[in-house]
């Protein structure tokens, strides 16, 4: 009657905490989804779109003058009139510069292939040259103007954002390219700006992934292929106008990523951020609700307690067996070592123990983590236990050492054992998520005496196992 009273306590116990864990659980997911999605289809392509925008609009003024320009009497008149006197040409481009400050003006004729700059005549441009594949391509397009990122012709090492506008004469004629140039020292700017305001990443990359624009803050890798995790989702970047996801880096991290092409320059604009801070304010929520729950849980469990007449309220968890790896915990080692001896001594049989260590787990531990510990520790505890018979007892007798109790098994048969045991571990492949690894024990091997006490035999089985290690480990003494 007392058992089922106490079976009752916990089954009711169980239900309410299971109940306050799922609705928390549910609220936390629900929420975290929510703020996910809201991160990627609102708010990263909100900062894009204003962006966006903003280059459009700086964009705009040079668009204006260009136009204006493609569309001055003097140009037609002084094109018609063959290109005489230079200098007025150079003149007029030199005000251009001067009345809208701009980095520079220029004309490209299409008679004489010269490029008139406010200096002089820079040089003339011709197909066979990369260099001036942008005025070629201005020529046969169908578009009235084309916006490309160069390096300017007068300063080589500067690159411009260029607004080249096609010159038609009244006839319909093409005779040439005239335009103006942008400091790309506006968008820089305006890259800080945004990274400052909202603690996001925003850089630009061409259609190759290479990185073409960052901010000050941007981290070293200059191609996307080289950020971690950015190498899964490359090619999808790279291939669609605009798109919005997130993933989950090595360490951990959930990076959400919004990136558009920009038309006019012909690269993507790319928005990223790493976790979000509401995230965080909701994992928090959860975590009080989890205390919360556990707290009524209690209380539940107490009053439970009372009602059923003074029944004993301290649990006895006594467990037999530790939780992670499965084998025989500490405890109850005892209790097993008394019976062993017993029958040694009513059997007149042997009886050893074997106390193996894994040799440099802690190592382990610091490069991998402790998950990778864990799956070493469960897997070794694994090999093991194929290796041994149903009356041996396998205990994990703590952090990376276990002892091993062989029943009717001498010092002799003990080694040999434990040699096929250690052979298993070191030819076992531990691969756990893509790290490979090969791992070795050490043990040290004791038989039992005549009226012995376990704390001396196992102090024996310590001294091998001791002697083990300085010969070199992955041996047993």
């Amino acid at each position: 009657m007392k058992n089922r009273k106490r079976l009752y306590t916990v089954i009711i116990s169980i239900i309410v905490l299971i109940g306050f864990l799922a609705t928390s659980l549910i609220g936390y997911f629900v929420a975290r989804t929510s703020i996910s999605q809201r991160l990627q289809q609102e708010m990263l392509p909100l900062t894009s779109d204003n962006i966006y925008s903003e280059i459009q609009r700086d964009l705009l003024h040079p668009l204006v003058i260009s136009s204006l320009m493609a569309n001055d009497v003097f140009v037609f008149d002084w094109v018609n009139d063959g290109e005489k006197e230079p200098e007025k040409m150079e003149s007029y481009l030199s005000q251009i510069q001067k009345k809208y400050n701009t980095i520079t003006a220029f004309f490209v004729s299409n008679k004489t292939k010269n490029y008139y700059h406010p200096s002089g005549v820079l040089k003339q441009v011709s197909e066979d040259n990369k260099a001036d594949a942008w005025y070629f391509q201005a020529k046969n397009s169908n578009q009235p103007y084309q916006i490309n990122i160069d390096r300017d012709t007068a300063e080589p090492s500067r690159l411009s954002i260029f607004v080249n506008y096609r010159v038609i004469d009244k006839k319909g004629n093409f005779i040439g390219v005239i335009g103006v140039g942008l400091s790309l020292l506006v968008v820089e700017e305006l890259i800080e700006n945004y990274q400052q305001r909202y603690g996001r990443e925003i850089y630009f990359i061409d259609r190759q992934g290479q990185v073409m624009l960052q901010s000050s803050k941007y981290s070293k890798e200059l191609h996307i292929q080289n950020k971690e995790g950015l190498d899964k989702v490359f090619l999808r970047i790279l291939t669609t106008p605009s798109s919005s996801f997130s993933f989950d880096t090595i360490n951990g991290s959930t990076i959400y990523l919004n990136s558009r092409l920009v038309p006019e320059f012909d690269w993507y604009l790319i928005v990223e951020q790493v976790n979000d801070p509401a995230t965080e304010k909701v994992e928090n929520a959860l975590i009080i609700n989890i205390l919360v729950s556990s707290a009524i849980s209690l209380v539940v469990l107490f009053i439970l307690h009372l009602a059923s007449r003074g029944y004993q309220g301290r649990l006895e968890t006594m467990a037999t067996k530790d939780k992670l790896t499965g084998a025989t915990n500490r405890q109850m080692f005892d209790s097993f070592f008394t019976q062993a001896v017993a029958r040694s001594k009513r059997r007149n049989e042997s009886l050893s123990v074997v106390l193996i260590d894994i040799d440099h787990f802690k190592q382990v531990n610091d490069n991998y983590g402790h998950q990778y510990g864990d799956y070493v520790l469960t897997t070794v505890a694994g090999i093991m236990n194929q290796h041994i018979r149903e009356e041996d007892v396998l205990c994990r007798w703590g952090g990376e050492e276990f002892l091993l109790m062989l029943q009717d098994c001498s010092k002799n048969e003990a080694i040999r054992v434990v040699n096929n045991l250690r052979e298993a571990i070191a030819i076992h492949h531990f691969d756990y998520t893509g790290k490979k690894l090969q791992i070795t024990v050490s043990a040290g091997v004791a038989e039992y005496q005549q009226s012995e006490a376990m704390n001396q035999l196992i102090a024996r089985a310590d001294i091998s196992l001791y002697q083990a290690k300085n010969d070199g480990r992955n041996c047993v003494r």
